[in-house]
């Protein structure tokens, strides 16, 4: 598609990409050279991940990731980003406590980042403060299934719904959200038959995160497409170009040639005209530089 003619993704594009078949595209993103390409190559919707402040500044889980983070990181995103929906991933405890909280939080990533749409994970007991998130006009992705921020009640990061009675909690999860106005579903690594029903009974766009591809749609995490986070690859996850060998092999190069008196180099170095430098070393009495000027010339 040539440049002028491209339109902003809103919410409306993607309802129209659900009806004519098309997959939509939504990736976890959280720095602004990131967002700059993934929105150049036409992304759908750029997610501003609490992921992001595993990668970035090393937090073991999403849990601890505070509001401030992630406000960073959507501010950066949104510096980088013109055409794709961007959507922040509310952080543990920014929305749990009552609607009033759950608005003055979500108002505030769209005052301070204009951030266009949420995302918020949890399930049906989660649905009344998103409902008031909605209701101020801020439109939410519902996030069901693995729920990063409620690992411990889910017994560690499992698949979920492998049985019925499991599938059923998550098929009441997703329409309590939408009851609640939500725009769209995301799974997180449910089955796929739990997804794919989903995607066949909701009149929502349904984004599949490692729940099979029978969805709308599909949502990765941008680290994980270049393994920049070494301490788990989940099966769900698919690397596309391994960075870590690429980095180690740069980083190890520059410290060489930094011990080799390689680099910086005459082309990556300026330097003053000579008729300056000799007139700055005589009026420094820089003698062991005349000397090397008086050698050169000789």
């Amino acid at each position: 598609m040539a440049e002028g003619k491209r339109r902003k993704v809103t919410i409306r594009t993607l309802q129209k990409r659900m009806r004519d078949g098309e997959a939509i595209t939504q990736m976890a993103v959280y720095d602004y050279r990131t967002a700059v390409v993934s929105d150049r190559l036409g992304m759908d919707i750029l997610c501003v991940s609490d992921t992001g402040g595993m990668i970035l500044f090393g937090h073991q889980s999403t849990v601890t990731v505070s509001f401030e983070e992630v406000m960073m990181m959507s501010q950066a995103v949104d510096r980088g980003s013109q055409y794709g929906l961007r959507m922040v991933d509310m952080p543990y405890w920014s929305f749990h406590v009552s609607p009033e909280q759950a608005v003055e939080n979500a108002g505030r990533f769209v005052h301070e980042a204009n951030a266009e749409v949420m995302k918020c994970e949890g399930n049906q007991h989660h649905a009344r403060n998103i409902e008031a998130i909605v209701s101020a006009g801020i439109p939410v992705q519902g996030h069901i299934g693995i729920t990063p921020m409620r690992m411990p009640q889910l017994g560690g990061f499992i698949a979920q719904g492998k049985t019925a009675d499991r599938a059923k909690q998550l098929i009441d999860d997703a329409q309590a959200f939408v009851d609640a106005g939500c725009f769209s579903i995301l799974c997180e690594v449910t089955t796929s038959e739990v997804c794919e029903y989903l995607t066949d009974t909701l009149p929502v766009p349904v984004i599949s995160l490692g729940a099979g591809n029978r969805a709308h749609g599909v949502h990765i995490i941008s680290s994980d497409l270049f393994h920049l986070w070494e301490e788990h690859v989940p099966r769900h996850s698919r690397i596309y170009t391994d960075l870590i060998p690429i980095m180690e092999d740069v980083i190890t190069r520059y410290m060489a040639d930094v011990k080799s008196r390689d680099y910086p180099g005459e082309k990556e170095t300026v330097f003053m005209p000579p008729e300056e430098l000799r007139q700055f070393a005589k009026d420094m009495n820089w003698d062991k530089k005349l000397a090397e000027m008086e050698q050169a010339a000789e």
